[in-house]
């Protein structure tokens, strides 16, 4: 069942079946929509072992510097192409609160945090981070991919002791140009010295998602919600 959400941040959600157990709210990356990762809800063979609630919120129009100005759908703005400098901080906060009235939402829906996952790319992985790794209580699991801690500096001192061990799967491409891995691994770097339960992936791609990948998320998602995540009673 697929429909589209306008309270909170628009969305697009899609339920495998009736009184899902799991909620997976999945963020795209700048200036794409939440139709960017639809199509994955097909690619996912767990679906036929886990009932699950897609999220795919819309984030809001907004100027991007580094593109002249350009009004497109962002979850912050970036002025440059060094993600580490002069971060946008109130986008990415104004953006941390409206993805988390999206888990509180879930939880208010009846589905245990534990069994909400977030994933993103891109921007989407950065806020996926951001939010998950913040959030009070501890969620299933945070997927980012082809992206980088935002707000860095912040973190150790933000990171919420609940979510400290929430399991990570981190992935980027070896030929990205927009994202360079290096921004990547010392994200991961860092969130490893903070020993967050991180597991790591590399693909011989560009800034994108490639089929292995869908299939190594799967296998994550599966692994991780039954080693983990209690079913909704």
């Amino acid at each position: 069942m697929m429909t589209e959400t306008t309270k909170f941040l628009p969305a697009i959600e899609i339920e495998t079946a009736s009184n899902p157990n799991y909620a997976i709210i999945w963020l795209h990356g700048l200036g794409a929509d939440g139709n960017d990762f639809v199509p994955i809800v097909n690619e996912l063979e767990l679906l036929t072992e886990k009932t699950i609630r897609f999220v795919f919120p819309h984030a809001p129009e907004r100027p991007v510097s580094i593109n002249n100005g350009y009004i497109m759908r962002a979850w912050y703005d970036i002025f440059s192409s060094d993600f580490n400098f002069h971060q946008d901080e109130s986008g990415i906060r104004d953006s941390q609160n409206t993805i988390t009235a999206l888990i509180e939402r879930e939880m208010q829906r009846g589905i245990f945090a534990k069994n909400i996952f977030l994933a993103g790319f891109s921007q989407g992985g950065a806020m996926a981070l951001q939010v998950g790794l913040r959030h009070a209580m501890s969620l299933g699991g945070i997927v980012a991919l082809s992206c980088y801690l935002p707000l860095a500096e912040t973190f150790s001192a933000e990171a919420s002791a609940m979510n400290t061990m929430t399991p990570i799967f981190m992935a980027h491409g070896t030929f990205d140009t927009i994202i360079p891995i290096a921004n990547a691994i010392a994200s991961k770097e860092k969130l490893l010295s903070t020993h967050c339960r991180l597991e790591w992936h590399e693909y011989p791609i560009a800034h994108s998602v490639c089929g292995q990948e869908i299939v190594d998320i799967n296998n994550w998602l599966r692994r991780i919600m039954n080693d983990g995540c209690p079913d909704k009673s």
